[in-house]
């Protein structure tokens, strides 16, 4: 993680760590947020038979849970704020066959109220990147004190 050049972010990116380790369904899932910086976020996940539709793809759902992520908290990295999404269109270009599931996600247009940001996946084979999805969100930004008046069922 880029906290060098930001020593700002350094407290923006433990709090976005500690709300991603809340998460349930992240670890359910086994996705690991593995890069981020202001403005972008990396999530990963490792093929699993649990995460395979019918035919041994990637479920798509795994690859829209990842982009829906990823969205956010490149969203949320951007203003140091917290975030919600608020849409996204998800185009999947290719079966996601592989031993891992990459999002790669980067905002477009920071704003006080939406932030737009885009996505990417990739499937890795080998070593080999393939895209098989990419997606733009519209994220909503919130206020900084609407999280501490939501009650986690997570905690």
């Amino acid at each position: 993680m880029q906290t060098q050049s930001d020593p700002e972010f350094a407290a923006v990116a433990e709090r976005i760590h500690a709300n991603v380790g809340r998460q349930g369904f992240m670890n359910l899932v086994g996705a690991e947020l593995s890069e981020m910086s202001r403005g972008t976020c990396t999530i990963a996940v490792e093929r699993r038979p649990e995460l395979l539709q019918q035919h041994g793809f990637f479920h798509g759902g795994v690859t829209a849970f990842l982009v829906d992520n990823a969205t956010t908290i490149a969203a949320a990295t951007s203003r140091g704020q917290p975030a919600l999404t608020a849409e996204y269109k998800l185009n999947l270009l290719s079966p996601a066959v592989g031993e891992k599931l990459i999002c790669r996600a980067r905002v477009i247009k920071p704003g006080r109220q939406v932030s737009v940001v885009a996505a990417d996946v990739f499937c890795v084979s080998d070593g080999v990147e393939k895209h098989t999805a990419t997606a733009l969100a519209s994220i909503a930004m919130l206020s900084e004190d609407v999280a501490p008046k939501t009650k986690s069922p997570a905690a």
